[in-house]
């Protein structure tokens, strides 16, 4: 017979090294007694019986009952065991042998755990106890050999594609076609120098070929986007392929004709919610009710979601609006830019006048000091002196890519095409210049849902 196969990948302490041992050897023994009987099997070879192979948790999770169970507030470790079932010495020898697997304070009150008992006709034992980290990573107590062991269930990487087209919202339109949060969340960080995913309108689409890892049939994570094209329903369209040089740029996205997608400034200072009120020389004030110049764009958003800075520049103003604006950061970028930000609840770390900042940097959270009705992000920019509808703001694109990569970018750019079935759009790519306003101007839609009521200042 031979000797019992286990293939497991855990961590392991206690006394379960030992009882492994035993169960591999004992084949061995039963072997060696058979052949002194006189039983050694036909010498033409005799019918071998199938192997055991124990399931990567480490035990047969489908020979015991199972109870799920909540962490309760005020249960240490020892406790819960002991509640569950375990003798207090055995729950306090336990306890002793976790600190190189897990560390206990991970388990909180709300929590819960897996209890698998053997159950009998007069008792009910319980054997081990599972809790789980994540869809992946386990730790498992073994409540009757005194053994504790971390353990990962197998991760797939899978291929998929989509293709949305916009009816409502890139959120809502995404979930419907079966895509998942986390990739919305990585288009609106490729393209979010290309496109302002707050202008988004009815009509327009994204097809996307991209890799996630899975485990048993739910979602772990994405692991890239290998390509996605926008196509706008007034005929622009933006392509990002994923194309490493091997010079440190592996996660750098690219254009049709190796036009980088990085610009001067981002297309917007937030990545949440929805655009609640518009630039306009003649608006009537919400709390004044008077008309005046708006010129800003307001971006409704829950107190405390993170503002960004739109571009590298230097603070100029940081602190107490006496005109309305509350809170405020003014940064001046170069060729006569600059960009304000108003109504913050509280500024970020370390910033303040003189401060340089770069594109992207954390500068403040959202919220509704000065005058305002709730909390929303008043967003300006000035060009030398001028307000400029922030929406209109296209900014040059960076180096592209190194000529000596096109030959080898253009051939996956057109696979990448030909995969998700498009056609290229009429004219060549060039990188627009500041202030140049598109036809995609002003368009309204949300990215997601669950926005708060529009304010403006």
């Amino acid at each position: 017979m031979p000797a019992l196969v286990y293939k497991t990948s855990f961590q392991m302490t206690g006394f379960r090294f030992g009882i492994l041992l035993m169960a591999a050897a004992l084949p061995l023994l039963a072997a060696s007694c058979a052949g002194r009987n006189g039983n050694d099997g036909d010498a033409q070879g005799t019918e071998t019986p199938d192997e055991v192979q124990v399931p990567a948790i480490g035990f047969f999770t489908d020979r015991y009952d199972s109870d799920t169970v909540s962490v309760k507030y005020g249960d240490t470790f020892s406790v819960l065991m002991q509640r569950l079932g375990m003798s207090g010495q055995d729950a306090y020898a336990l306890t002793g042998m976790c600190d190189s697997i897990i560390d206990l304070r991970r388990i909180k009150a709300g929590n819960t755990l897996a209890a698998f008992y053997e159950t009998t006709d007069s008792s009910r034992t319980l054997k081990y106890v599972v809790y789980d980290h994540d869809l992946v990573h386990s730790t498992v107590f073994s409540c009757d050999s005194l053994a504790v062991w971390n353990y990962d269930k197998p991760v797939e990487h899978v291929r998929r594609s989509a293709d949305v087209t916009i009816s409502s919202s890139l959120w809502n339109d995404m979930i419907d076609a079966g895509a998942s949060p986390a990739l919305i969340m990585n288009l609106a960080d490729i393209y979010q120098w290309s496109i302002n995913f707050f202008t988004l309108q009815k009509g327009d689409r994204f097809r996307i070929l991209y890799t996630q890892s899975e485990c048993e049939g739910q979602l772990v994570g994405i692991d890239s986007v290998r390509f996605s094209l926008f196509d706008g329903c007034d005929g622009k369209q933006v392509a990002a392929v994923l194309f490493d040089t091997g010079e440190g740029g592996s996660n750098t996205y690219w254009d049709k004709g190796g036009v980088s997608l990085k610009r001067m400034f981002l297309k917007a200072p937030l990545r949440y919610n929805r655009i609640s009120s518009r630039f306009s020389y003649r608006r009537k004030h919400p709390v004044t009710g008077k008309i005046k110049a708006h010129t800003a764009v307001d971006y409704a958003a829950p107190t405390g979601t993170e503002v960004y800075a739109i571009g590298d520049g230097t603070v100029t103003k940081c602190g107490w609006d006496p005109t309305g604006g509350g809170n405020r950061i003014r940064i001046k970028h170069m060729q006569g830019y600059e960009s304000s930000y108003m109504h913050l609840s509280r500024f970020a770390s370390g910033i303040r006048v003189g401060t340089r900042v770069s594109q992207g940097q954390l500068i403040g959270y959202v919220g509704a000091t000065g005058t305002a009705t709730g909390p929303h992000l008043d967003f300006r920019i000035w060009e030398r002196g001028r307000p400029i509808d922030p929406l209109t703001l296209n900014s040059p694109a960076s180096e592209p890519l190194d000529t000596a990569y096109l030959s080898e970018f253009n051939a996956l750019y057109e696979s990448y095409m030909r995969e998700v079935g498009a056609t290229p759009a009429a004219g060549t790519v060039s990188a627009p210049q500041i202030g140049e306003a598109t036809a995609t101007d002003g368009r309204e839609a949300g990215i997601a849902p669950g926005s708060a009521s529009g304010s403006e200042s």
